[in-house]
């Protein structure tokens, strides 16, 4: 959960005034082809990307996770600019470390990485390689091991998968050793670097960036994470409840190469038996979860999220960003109405430029202003953007919400006055949160719905709301959900189709410069739209048999109480004048967690349920959103929103169902 806090101010690289023009003359003698008489505000494409150095090297990661009695090597592609090798000047690096590079590819366009007859890389997917590399940077994408040309095995985030991106970090900063070959002796230096880097990746790319961060390595410099898992137990997990039908040794399999699948039978067996489907935390969860290092965190942090991300589910960054300000560490955000979609594919223009205005400051040094700007971007309808100075806003305070019965059952009241009584429903594995919401104002079996009067003013909740549910089950397991709607007309992006918000049209962009192999153009996107009647804007899920412990769950008595909070997802959202909020409480949630053995009836002791909600003006803005005449009763038709989400296998990669 958010905590009031004071406006939180980011702790960039500061240039003492004394010494701004020595840095300032030292950046340009090094750092540009001609020396400037002022200090430099955006670094240039002036170097020749098609002239640029190709060339691979195997970094020795001091593991030996296949077991073949040698440490480990990982396979790291080099793009870098042959101009500042020449004049004996050293650049910063860019650096993308990825399980994808050959299984299943990269971006929309799921690029993979092609290669020459001598081995050197010829197409690095996505654009990084291309626009940077003109403007003074290297580009390095690392195969994770047991990966494309990697020894080792995944380890789905563990030691292996963070060291075999550390130790590349490491190599660039002159405290690990390389070779030309993966089998040869031949020593390979970083000479040409300045050790500087910038960790960037979706997904499991940027997973692993968490990951490397957390280990408090030096030389990293900043890291750019997007739709990021922050623990593993929380990508698998909510309190118990499983979010998938797998765990991750299906997700190992589906990423290691043939050279490893041969190898690494026993570290799958090790993947399977430290994630048991029982939901219970264990070891394996504790080194994935890199939040309880957040403290160790040196690099800056540039985060981006859709806040409709149904694979990696927003808890992932909210938990991250809190660890982080409670740390200190500088920051940024941006938070999209997507589902799981690169800024790439959903603000192309902008995200190039802040991206290259972020890395020139945090890699090269340079004064460009993005310190002194809002720290977050948040997408409020499709295309349209507000910023934030702060995040969540200064005024934001948690608010306790209660609910009521009303004259229906299951149709109770919100407010701020603590409730009475009980509601009732019974678990229906074959209805989601869709089928909830559209009957919000009917009595159903199925849910307990719990709606404010409409609005008067605009109501903005900015952070991790938690739901406090007390109920009673029929059976021995029993799964709940917890949903906040925004009821009321609205066109919002279509989280729910399979490109989740976004459609791919035929004509290109282009970002960079081009070879013959390595196109800097892609394929342009434009926001897919829907009208709604309603909005789920946040989520949490549980297992009521953890109520007494997050880490292990144990069987119900029938017939009694149990207290349990529910984590809801980070997010953004503003309920409009005239619209209404609810809070919808439920057994599963249809295709977003595994319904339980049980298909129990609960029983909702009202006077000990409630939610406690991030809201900019706290409980006094609630008060006066809510402080018009109770309207008439809306009518009992059911209200339209998107489909349901199909999740299939998903994995933590660029989409859903799974790239293959």
């Amino acid at each position: 959960m958010y905590r009031p806090r004071m406006p939180i101010r980011m702790r960039f690289t500061t240039w003492r005034p004394l010494a701004a023009a020595a840095v300032a003359a030292l950046m340009a003698a090094f750092l540009t082809p001609a020396a400037a008489h002022s200090a430099p505000q955006e670094s240039r494409p002036v170097y020749s990307y098609d002239n640029a150095i190709r060339e691979a090297v195997w970094v020795d990661t001091g593991l030996d996770g296949d077991g073949d009695g040698k440490a480990d090597r990982v396979a790291v592609d080099i793009v870098r600019p042959r101009e500042p090798a020449q004049q004996g000047r050293k650049v910063p690096v860019i650096m993308d470390a990825s399980p994808y590079y050959s299984c299943c590819g990269r971006g929309n366009e799921s690029q993979k990485k092609t290669y020459d007859a001598s081995g050197n890389v010829v197409q690095m997917p996505l654009f990084y390689d291309n626009y940077f590399v003109p403007r003074g940077y290297a580009f390095v994408g690392v195969d994770l091991a047991g990966t494309n040309r990697s020894d080792g095995c995944v380890d789905v985030g563990g030691r292996s998968d963070i060291q075999s991106a550390k130790a590349v970090v490491d190599w660039l900063n002159g405290r690990a050793k390389a070779y030309t070959t993966r089998t040869g002796t031949t020593t390979a230096k970083a000479t040409w670097t300045n050790g500087k880097t910038g960790m960037i990746g979706k997904s499991w790319d940027g997973t692993i960036a968490y990951g490397v961060a957390a280990t408090g390595v030096k030389g990293l410099k900043t890291i750019v994470p997007i739709s990021a898992i922050s623990s593993w137990y929380d990508y698998y997990f909510a309190k118990g409840a499983p979010l998938y039908d797998s765990g991750p040794d299906w997700l190992s399999n589906y990423v290691d190469s043939p050279d490893a699948q041969a190898k690494c039978a026993a570290v799958q067996q090790k993947i399977a038996d430290g994630a048991p489907r029982t939901g219970d935390w264990t070891p394996f969860w504790t080194e994935r979860d890199y939040v309880r290092n957040a403290s160790r965190v040196r690099a800056s942090v540039f985060l981006v999220h859709g806040m409709q991300d149904l694979n990696v589910r927003t808890k992932n960054f909210g938990q991250w960003w809190d660890a982080l300000a409670k740390n200190g560490v500088e920051r940024k955000i941006w938070l999209s109405q997507t589902g799981h979609v690169d800024p790439f594919d959903f603000r192309r223009a902008a995200w190039v430029d802040t991206l290259h205005r972020w890395f020139d400051h945090e890699l090269l040094g340079y004064d460009n202003g993005i310190d002194r700007e809002p720290m977050a971007d948040i997408e409020r309808h499709p295309d349209q953007w507000v910023t934030s100075q702060s995040w969540p806003p200064s005024g934001t305070r948690t608010t306790t919400l209660r609910p009521d019965q009303g004259t229906r059952a299951g149709v109770g009241t919100l407010g701020l006055t603590k409730g009475d009584g009980t509601e009732t429903f019974t678990d229906n594995p074959q209805l989601s949160e869709t089928d909830w919401a559209a009957k919000i104002d009917t009595s159903t079996p199925d849910k307990a719905g719990f709606v404010t009067k409409p609005l008067t003013h605009d109501l903005r909740l900015s952070g991790s709301s938690k739901v406090t549910v007390t109920a009673t089950p029929t059976t021995k397991t029993a799964h709940l959900s917890a949903v906040l709607v925004d009821l009321g007309p609205d066109t919002i992006r279509d989280y729910a189709d399979s490109a989740e918000g976004i459609t791919t049209l035929t004509d290109h962009t282009c970002w960079g410069a081009s070879t013959a192999g390595d196109s800097a153009c892609f394929k342009a996107t434009e926001a897919k739209k829907t009208a709604v009647d309603y909005t789920v804007f946040s989520r949490g899920w549980a297992d009521l048999g953890n109520y007494a412990s997050d880490r292990k769950g144990v069987p119900l008595t029938p017939g009694k109480a149990y207290t349990i909070t529910l984590d809801l997802a980070a997010t953004d959202h503003v309920v409009p004048a005239g619209h209404r909020l609810a809070l919808i409480v439920a057994g599963t949630d249809k295709d977003l967690i595994d319904p339980p053995t049980d298909k129990p009836t609960l029983t909702l002791d009202l006077t000990h349920t409630s939610a406690n909600v991030p809201l900019v003006g706290g409980a006094a803005a609630f008060a006066r959103a809510t402080s018009g005449k109770t309207a008439t009763a809306p009518a009992a038709t059911p209200l339209k929103g998107v489909g349901d989400p199909s999740t299939a296998h998903r994995v933590p990669g660029d989409g859903w169902p799974p790239i293959g």
